[in-house]
């Protein structure tokens, strides 16, 4: 089983007073990738108030493969590349992860890097979140 759940603000840059008039064009950019992860799962990509905003969330039987359009990390990779501006965060669970399969992940995306932590509010998943 394979579960996400993630948001993105996209920025084109850190900085608090930057100039984004090139976002339009990198959310436009960003778009066609979004509607790739498909129906049924949640990909909302729009604008708020002036700002960019992305929503994902997923459950599938197993992980999509890597680099496919299907592939929600590769999206936020993606975006790590063309607005190193944006910041959110992405909770992966993944019961197929050898090294991870009782724990829930973070991908963290600031200042166009992706880090990768275990969840300590809800890991490990047996007991906190389920029974054994």
């Amino acid at each position: 089983m394979f579960e996400y759940h993630g948001w993105i603000t996209l920025r084109q840059s850190p900085e608090a007073d930057a100039d984004e008039t090139g976002l339009p064009r990198v959310v436009d950019e960003l778009r066609s990738r979004v509607d790739g992860l498909g129906s049924p799962y949640l990909a909302d990509l729009r604008w708020l108030n002036g700002e960019a905003f992305l929503h994902v969330g997923g459950h599938t039987n197993h992980r999509p493969p890597a680099g496919s359009e299907a592939d929600v990390v590769a999206l936020y990779e993606q975006v790590a590349a063309v607005a190193p501006g944006a910041y959110g965060l992405l909770h992966l669970r993944d019961d197929e992860d050898p090294e991870h399969a009782n724990e829930l992940r973070v991908l963290r995306l600031a200042r166009g890097t992706l880090t990768r932590h275990t969840e300590p509010l809800l890991s490990p998943c047996v007991p906190v979140v389920e029974d054994a």
